[in-house]
């Protein structure tokens, strides 16, 4: 079976649990994917479907994906993405991955881009402590010694420093699925998913 889907982060809000407690959620829009191209291991040495969503206008295809959709018959989307199966050979193009497929999920992974926080420092990209406040003293932000003398006369590789911060792939792990809307295609999960509003997600089965 697929066991992903693609969507995208609407935001956070709060939801009330059986137990009568406030669980904060992420809700996730998951359109339904449709599955464009198959890859099998005699075609393409693995396993693994392509899946488009997201809605575009036909005259912002360029011609080349335009091709690409009318081989195998799938109306144009946004977005193309590969998930690994182990049988490939079970889907055809037009086949449609909805939420519905996460009705007995209990735990997903949530894979997204973080967002960007340009260039950062070391007390915000690492955490370090820094020097002290008072003004007396000359040392606050800067991230201090980095190295040896004479002996090695280099940085070693590896030593934290300032520079770009964000904009990673980040996965989080074993996320609670609270609730499942298939009328409206959302995916509620507990706690924060990476990313900011409207950002693209996997979202795939633990």
């Amino acid at each position: 079976m697929i066991n992903a889907i693609f969507g995208k982060k609407i935001g956070m809000t709060q939801v009330w649990a059986e137990d009568d407690t406030v669980v904060p959620v992420t809700v996730i829009q998951a359109e339904p994917n449709v599955v464009c191209q198959v890859k099998t291991t005699e075609t393409d040495g693995y396993e693994a479907v392509q899946l488009a969503f997201g809605e575009i206008k036909a005259k912002k295809v360029n011609r080349p994906m335009a091709g690409h959709y009318n081989k195998y018959g799938v109306e144009p989307k946004r977005k193309l993405r590969e998930v690994r199966v182990e049988n490939a050979s079970e889907y055809k193009p037009g086949d449609l991955q909805t939420v519905a497929a996460f009705a007995d999920v209990k735990k997903v992974d949530v894979q997204g881009t973080s967002k960007g926080k340009g260039f950062a420092g070391v007390m915000k990209r690492y955490g370090f402590a820094g020097g002290p406040g008072g003004h007396g003293a000359h040392f606050h932000r800067a991230p201090g010694s980095i190295g040896q003398c004479a002996t090695p006369s280099r940085v070693f590789k590896g030593v934290r420093l300032p520079g770009h911060m964000g904009c990673d792939t980040v996965t989080v792990r074993n996320l609670e699925v609270v609730r499942i809307d298939e009328e409206q295609n959302l995916i509620l999960v507990k706690g924060a998913v990476p990313g900011g509003k409207n950002g693209i997600v996997r979202v795939r089965m633990a």
